[in-house]
């Protein structure tokens, strides 16, 4: 049976012939089918096909309870991007403002230690994630429609920037369009290429927290960062620590459970004047920048001024009103 025909298959709607038995469409399907052909046209419109049975598909996916038949990619990486170390880097779509920044910089740090990060091209923690990769080395992102297709549409650019050097995937061929249960199996395709999960952010009821279930299910490590007790969006994330998830408080947390090392970067510079003044204050507590006033005994455009600087830097991190700090993540 071919797996290019299954995928296609898969993919393709035929709601006028819902009573006829799916194995008696298929046949017919697969009678008609030019897999020359449409490889052919594949390869025109710039993209790929890697069945389960060749080698480039990687082990990790192939051995989980349901894989795909084989992947769709998009990108200039080669098909073996897929077997290489990876970890899944997932969240909540509106993360807060600490929540991005986590993300990203896990993404940058895991990416310059030679890990391939992975996730879903989705709004908050996941293009957050992929941002951070891109600046330190390869991401692969998974998509819930056709591989033709960027979802959301406002990560068309995104989407770019990853098959520059990396992949965007998809079990899915051109032309479908994204469903709201397409992206639950999605996850399982996250999850699969992984050898770890990390949830960043996450509500109670959240898409991550099916990634993590679905990695827990085959075998793969699942970690989490810890939270604000108040904050919804640390609900999940912190009932996952309460099952025994491992805390992340930094990339190296990550890179030991891999068994790899960090590697060395740059030291961060040393914070001088006003910009230490108002880090050193941040630190001390989440405030405002009435706040900040008041324990600096500074003026509110000084004040303004060095959170601007901080957060551009990546030092600190503001929602609401209120700044955070920025843990660092080596």
């Amino acid at each position: 049976m071919s797996e290019l025909a299954v995928a296609v298959f898969a993919g393709a709607t035929d709601a006028h012939l819902v009573n006829e038995p799916r194995d008696r469409r298929f046949a017919r399907f697969r009678a008609a089918f030019d897999e020359a052909g449409y490889l052919g046209r594949l390869a025109e419109l710039g993209y790929r096909f890697v069945g389960r049975s060749q080698p480039a598909f990687p082990a990790r996916l192939a051995s989980i309870h349901d894989p795909p038949p084989g992947l769709f990619l998009r990108g200039a990486a080669p098909a073996e991007l897929l077997g290489r170390p990876s970890v899944a880097i997932v969240g909540a779509r509106a993360c807060s403002p600490y929540g991005g920044t986590v993300a990203t910089a896990l993404g940058r740090e895991l990416a310059a230690a030679g890990v391939v990060v992975v996730s879903g091209l989705a709004r908050g923690v996941d293009a957050a994630a992929h941002r951070g990769a891109l600046e330190g080395g390869e991401t692969i992102a998974v998509l819930g429609c056709g591989i033709d297709r960027d979802y959301p549409r406002a990560h068309a650019g995104l989407a770019a920037q990853i098959a520059t050097g990396g992949l965007v995937v998809s079990e899915y061929p051109p032309g479908v369009v994204p469903a709201p249960w397409r992206f639950p199996a999605r996850n399982r395709i996250v999850a699969g290429l992984a050898l770890a999960a990390v949830v960043v952010e996450a509500r109670e009821r959240s898409g991550a927290l099916i990634t993590a279930d679905l990695a827990l299910d085959e075998g793969r490590e699942v970690l989490a960062v810890p939270g604000e007790i108040t904050s919804a969006l640390s609900h999940g994330t912190n009932a996952l620590l309460r099952l025994g998830a491992t805390p992340v408080t930094g990339a190296g947390d990550i890179l030991a459970v891999l068994g790899l090392e960090p590697r060395a970067g740059p030291a961060p510079p040393e914070l001088t004047g006003l910009l230490a003044v108002v880090r050193d204050a941040v630190a001390a507590a989440p405030s405002g920048i009435d706040q900040l006033v008041r324990a600096t005994g500074l003026d509110a455009g000084a004040v303004a001024a060095a959170l601007a600087e901080l957060e551009l830097g990546g030092l600190v991190c503001g929602g609401d009103g209120v700044y955070r700090e920025v843990p660092a993540v080596r």
